[in-house]
């Protein structure tokens, strides 16, 4: 019987074999069309031994039913549900319209399965071994389900279009010859992408996709070791959470999408190669909780141009490699110590922040040293941007110590000239974000100049109409510049006293020189 004819009454074709005949017959009758011989190891669809043909169905067939397939037997729905099937050949439904079900669990495909531009209602391949998918612009009303699959040849997804959810828990992926494992540039999913630990030997690239609810690659391992990135995702849109984080170790695995209880074992999220997330938008989070990131020298983080209302770093150190996150955009950050890179791997130019929200302790002393590490030739922004952060929280002592970490680091690049001078007003008054100091000096010297002055005994300049001798008033007046007490013009001064006198008035100066230049910051700050 050729293709087509009959078809539509439902006759059976001639040519097919045994087992597409059964596949037949289930497919009208809408059940499970179960091939599988009772051995785990015979089933495994991963596993090396080979399936006969009685196992075997052509993938002409398959596409057969599913774009022109016969009709449903009465009181049934028409749907394609294989297990333990072989399909030999390619499975081509480019650019169809597949109305039927779709459900596919522990079959194996002799070549890649090409799905470009096919419309479908859902699609479920579940613990399948797959060379290939190429599926560029597909689109389905429901899921797309891949979880547990293995795809030799890579996955690509370019500007594909998923109703509700793409599910990729526990699939292992590998590179493609482009050193691609999952190409999904601007790919559009409604819901979420699960990604639960999943393997991805490759480049997983999610250029410009846009995600409705969160991404989730909980406990999954991303390794590349032929291109420089691990996961590259520019202008990724997530609508609440982009999820690094562990995933629970059960039987089965704990893929909910909520973090694993306390005392449950955990797989991290582990990445070796690098990470770009530039430009990224983030509705809720990006959460790096316990993340694992292995770089090379050359490899980093790339953070710059994110947004997001919370980046919680709370990752492993990264040993090698650079964190970037210039020009970002975070509302809160959620942060420990122990996480960021030192210095010299750090980049924080631009990198804006209105709250911190520290894991355990990070001592001020800590975080100065996190904006050091930023900032390997001087630059007063991350300083700025700290002591704005802790001054609105009500730090303000804190605040100050920014600030004047930041004057002390300022110093370095100044001329020898300079650096003196600001030796002497850091020493003086702590560039005037101490100012009890210069009075505590101020003080000290009047005491020690009163006492000195007091064995002075010397003749006035007028014998007549000039004060009584005070040596505490006279020390005074030579500390205060600017202010007269009348007393320092009253009294002729030989020696050494007069050396003294030049002294204490240089001191004084100095002294009120650096409290007026740091009252004029305080006044700028304010």
């Amino acid at each position: 019987m050729t293709e087509g004819a009959g078809i539509r009454a439902g006759d059976l074709p001639d040519d097919l074999t045994a087992a597409e005949a059964g596949m037949w017959q289930a497919f009208r009758n809408g059940t499970v069309y179960d091939l599988r011989a009772g051995s785990a190891t015979v089933d495994d669809p991963h596993g090396g031994h080979p399936w006969g043909p009685e196992r075997t169905v052509r993938a002409r067939i398959v596409c057969w039913l599913l774009l022109d397939g016969p009709p449903a037997l009465a009181g049934r729905v028409a749907s394609l549900k294989l297990v333990g099937v072989q399909i030999k050949d390619s499975l081509d439904l480019s650019g169809g319209t597949v109305v039927p079900y779709l459900e596919l669990k522990g079959c194996r495909f002799e070549k890649e399965v090409l799905l470009p531009e096919a419309h479908f209602t859902t699609v479920r391949f579940v613990d399948c071994s797959v060379p290939r998918l190429e599926a560029a612009r597909v689109h389905t009303e429901g899921d797309l389900h891949l979880p547990r699959c293995r795809f030799h040849n890579g996955v690509r997804l370019t500007d594909a279009h998923i109703g509700t959810d793409l599910l990729l828990n526990q699939a292992v992926v590998y590179r493609d010859r482009r050193g691609r494992s999952l190409t999904g540039d601007g790919m559009t999913v409604g819901q979420d992408i699960q990604a639960e630990m999943m393997e991805s030997h490759g480049e997983l690239s999610l250029r410009s996709a846009k995600i409705g609810v969160s991404l989730s690659l909980r406990g999954a391992l991303l390794t590349n070791s032929y291109t420089p990135l691990a996961l590259n995702a520019p202008q990724l849109t997530v609508g609440r959470t982009l999820y690094l984080t562990p995933a629970g170790l059960g039987n089965p695995p704990l893929t909910s999408g909520a973090t694993p209880a306390r005392g449950t074992r955990v797989q991290r999220f582990a990445c070796r190669g690098g990470i770009r997330l530039d430009d990224g938008r983030f509705g809720d989070a990006v959460d790096l909780e316990r993340a694992r990131f292995v770089f090379e020298d050359d490899q980093e983080l790339s953070l710059r141009r994110v947004q997001t209302p919370e980046l919680r770093f709370l990752s492993e150190h990264p040993e090698r490699g650079r964190v970037v996150l210039s020009g970002a955009r975070i509302v809160n950050l959620v942060d420990r110590a122990e996480s960021w890179p030192g210095p010299g791997r750090l980049q924080m130019g631009g990198f804006g922040y209105e709250n911190l929200v520290p894991h355990g302790r990070f001592p001020l002393t800590e975080r100065l040293e996190w904006v050091a590490a930023a900032t390997a030739e001087y630059n007063p922004e991350p300083y700025e941007r700290l002591a704005a952060v802790l001054r609105n929280s009500g730090e303000d002592e804190d605040a100050r110590e920014v600030l004047l970490a930041k004057q002390r680091r300022r110093r370095e690049t100044l001329p020898v000239a300079a650096k003196l001078w600001g030796y002497v007003q850091d020493w003086a008054v702590a560039y005037g974000y101490r100012p009890g100091r210069a009075a505590l000096w101020m003080a000290v010297l009047w005491a020690v100049t009163s006492v000195a002055f007091s064995h002075a005994g010397q003749p006035p300049v007028n014998g007549d109409g000039h004060p009584s001798w005070n040596a505490s008033l006279f020390a005074l007046d030579l500390l205060l510049p600017v202010i007269d007490l009348g007393q320092a013009g009253q009294w002729q001064l030989r020696g050494g006293w007069q050396w003294l006198a030049a002294t204490v008035i240089l001191l004084g100066w100095i002294l009120a020189t650096t409290v007026a230049a740091g009252a004029t910051r305080l006044l700028r700050r304010s």
